[in-house]
């Protein structure tokens, strides 16, 4: 049995999922969550939805085979948050660690929302950050063969920018589904991505539960890390790089 226990705090929502599965059989996988929106109440929240979860599971922290959690971007003491307390289970309980983008757990649910087995394009448009004017933005396209454990691919580089200045390292496809509160500020986005939105949810937030999915293909690839390399993600130390990519025009 292989147990993936993961926690997210990187938005206005608190949540933690248990994945598990039997050995490589994926139709024996199973997945239990709990999600909440609660700004400013993720410290009180997570760790009792971490008992609550693990008790619907029919486990025990001694179940669990590797930590996972949202690493961001996002707000920041929400990060500091969740990976403080995830590394700090990590090493209690001497486990390897997941980080997971918050931008992808953003972009999985919306594909999950949509449905179907066919990879879709997805733009997770993150919570603005008022004090700068900016947004949190990613492309990917969303394998859902096996949506207990997708693939993602990335087609926009995660970046943090003014909504006008997105850029991308790759040609976007016709139409894109999008989620996230950046879609608030739509009209400012380029104009190839702004007319490939076709489908959106100004309301999504990341959940644990498709952290949990994620992480659980990277844990049975070989991915994981020791709980003293788990690194928090803000993307603030890499605007000077986005220079390098090629623009939406």
């Amino acid at each position: 049995m292989t147990t993936v226990l993961a926690l997210d705090a990187t938005s206005s929502a608190c949540s933690a999922a248990v994945w598990r599965c039997a050995g490589d059989d994926l139709t024996t996988a199973q997945l239990f969550g709990r999600y909440e929106i609660a700004p400013r109440a993720h410290t009180h929240k997570l760790m009792p939805m971490v008992r609550d979860v693990l008790a619907e599971a029919e486990l025990t922290l001694a179940d669990v085979d590797v930590v996972a959690y949202g690493r961001g971007p996002g707000a920041f003491t929400g990060i500091r948050i969740a990976a403080g307390m995830a590394q700090g289970l990590a090493l209690g309980l001497d486990l390897p660690m997941v980080a997971v983008s918050s931008l992808e757990a953003l972009a999985l649910g919306a594909a999950l929302q949509q449905g179907g087995a066919q990879a879709q394009p997805v733009a997770a448009l993150g919570t603005l950050d008022a004090r700068m004017g900016e947004v949190y933005v990613g492309g990917y396209l969303v394998d859902l063969a096996q949506p207990m454990r997708p693939q993602m691919v990335a087609l926009i580089d995660e970046q943090v920018c003014a909504p006008e200045a997105i850029l991308c390292s790759a040609a976007l496809p016709e139409r894109i589904v999008a989620a996230g509160a950046g879609l608030a500020f739509s009209e400012r986005y380029p104009q190839p991505l702004a007319q490939a939105i076709t489908a959106a949810n100004i309301d999504a937030e990341p959940d644990a539960a498709c952290i949990a999915r994620l992480a659980a293909g990277a844990y049975l690839a070989g991915k994981a890390v020791a709980p003293e390399l788990a690194q928090p993600v803000y993307l603030r130390d890499n605007v000077a790089t986005r220079s390098t990519r090629k623009p939406l025009d």
